[in-house]
């Protein structure tokens, strides 16, 4: 199964790829799906199951649907728009999307959350319906929301391989294993592997471009980030640290007051920007989820400010091998706080940016996926247990933590030849078996953990 780099790392907007940017995209898909139906359609319905009932307004999961059926989506989303759109629909109980006229739909009545038992297909549920002019469906699809921002039918769930994505590509690895087999025959990267795949599948044109896009959005996310200031909505008070930390560390440049180690404070900064700003609703990148949206450019980051080889034009060799290490994970176990807790997302999230930084360093295939390994393999066992379910507490501060870890987990790697104990793949099953095993309290439910021990208000 091909996942492009463009699958992996998607423009989107906060809080959550799952709940908010998941959910949106499902609307679209529904609008379109209307747009084919020989019925008319007078009004609209959706219901929210599993994980998106319990923390979906935590993570502005009915925001992203009610926007979502009034034709808004990620990638092209404005935030004064939306406020306004959001208002009209309040006030007016009708939204009126592209191509489909005005249908009746009430915030209050006709989005449900359910708290009963999950969907059969995932915890991220959600159905929508289209009614007529009595009230009756006439239209009804299931969605799942399964990480990353991705989103499938019911239908889809039973398919490994849907058809857009079953068409060959010059190196199709499916396991850590075969990737280095296959780098292993070729004598190519990685990156160069994952560059070929690429060009197979979308062709030359915009690849390098549709990168240097992505790193501009985390970009100006993180600059966005630094500078911001405030409490972060949601009710826990939780005030923006990101502009603070960089402030002090800018001030301590040049008198020698600095600790060695105070390094790690500036990896913090960086990537706990970006979670501020997702969890302010602002535009992030996923990589590979929103909630773990800070690692991967607070490495890049580092790697670009703070070491003196660094250079821009191996922007696409760092995210290109992230991405390949993102595809592994997410089609061998999962991305997905839902279904496999915290590992599944800043987890991942480091060992793609470790897998990155390995690359760019000058790592051999082998040393590459050893670094992806050591990132991944301590971050076992994390649970996702957000405080009132927000993406706030402890979320903004993980994302920190599993940057130093990747880096961390890059530097051991270097300093080995790529021979280590523990392969990869090993790694993700047992990731997968992990979250199959852990109890749903700690999988973005916040039903469990943190969420329950902490004050919320």
């Amino acid at each position: 199964m091909f996942l492009s780099v463009f699958d992996i790392f998607k423009v989107g907007i906060g809080p959550s790829s799952s709940h908010t940017v998941g959910p949106m995209v499902a609307a679209a898909r529904f609008l379109d799906l209307l747009r084919q139906s020989p019925f008319h359609a007078h009004g609209l319905r959706a219901s929210l199951h599993g994980s998106l009932a319990f923390t979906g307004v935590g993570h502005a999961t009915d925001r992203a649907v009610i926007l979502g059926l009034a034709g808004f989506t990620p990638d092209r989303y404005v935030a004064e728009e939306a406020d306004a759109a959001l208002a009209t629909i309040t006030r007016d109980r009708l939204v009126a999307p592209e191509g489909l006229g005005e249908m009746r739909f009430d915030p209050e009545a006709d989005l449900l959350f359910d708290y009963g038992p999950a969907l059969a297909g995932h915890a991220n549920g959600l159905i929508l319906m289209a009614t007529d002019a009595q009230g009756d469906v006439i239209l009804r699809e299931t969605y799942y929301s399964i990480g990353g921002g991705f989103v499938v039918t019911e239908a889809e769930l039973g398919h490994d391989t849907p058809p857009e994505e079953a068409r060959a590509v010059p190196y199709p690895f499916k396991s850590a294993a075969q990737m280095l087999e296959m780098a292993k025959a070729s004598g190519k990267s990685i990156a160069e592997m994952k560059r070929a795949n690429e060009i197979a599948y979308h062709g030359h044109d915009g690849l390098d471009a549709g990168i240097a896009r992505l790193w501009q959005v985390m970009s100006e996310c993180i600059d966005r980030g630094l500078t911001g200031e405030g409490i972060l909505p949601g009710g826990l008070n939780v005030r923006r640290r990101a502009p603070a930390i960089h402030a002090a560390l800018i001030d301590e440049r040049g008198l020698n007051l600095g600790a060695p180690h105070s390094i790690n404070d500036w990896m913090s900064a960086y990537a706990m920007a970006v979670n501020e700003e997702n969890a302010a609703g602002g535009q992030v990148v996923t990589a590979p989820t929103n909630g773990a949206a800070g690692v991967t450019p607070a490495v890049i980051k580092y790697w670009l400010t703070h070491v003196p080889s660094a250079t821009i034009t191996r922007l696409p060799d760092f995210m290109l091998t992230a991405a390949a290490i993102g595809g592994l994970i997410k089609v061998n176990a999962s991305i997905s706080g839902a279904e496999a807790g915290c590992q599944a997302e800043v987890g991942s999230a480091s060992a793609m940016a470790a897998a990155g930084l390995a690359a760019v360093l000058g790592g051999t295939p082998e040393q590459v996926e050893n670094a992806a390994e050591i990132a991944l393999e301590h971050h076992l066992g994390m649970t996702c247990d957000p405080v009132k379910g927000l993406v706030q507490v402890p979320c903004i501060e993980r994302n920190g933590l599993g940057a130093i870890k990747a880096v961390s987990a890059a530097s051991l790697a270097l300093r080995g030849d790529g021979h280590h104990f523990v392969p990869l793949d090993a790694c993700i099953e047992t990731m997968r078996q992990t979250g199959q095993d852990m109890s749903d309290k700690y999988k973005e439910t916040a039903l469990g953990g943190l969420a329950v021990n902490v004050p919320n208000c």
